[in-house]
């Protein structure tokens, strides 16, 4: 499991019928992304829907 399977930035497009990155990343980015090996989003946020609940409590 990639950092990208946690993230609230990776969502279901239906017209693609896949899961996507919303970020559009800059030239610098996708290339180390691309790359692989250790890659440090900067637009990475936990998707976390239990912390949304426990700020309604």
């Amino acid at each position: 499991m990639s950092c990208c399977d946690t993230c609230s930035n990776y969502q279901y497009d239906e017209d693609y019928e896949c899961y996507v990155c919303m970020v559009d990343l800059d030239e610098d980015d996708m290339g180390r992304f691309l790359k692989g090996g250790s890659f440090d989003c900067s637009f990475y946020q936990l998707d976390n829907e239990y912390l949304v609940v426990r700020k309604q409590m």
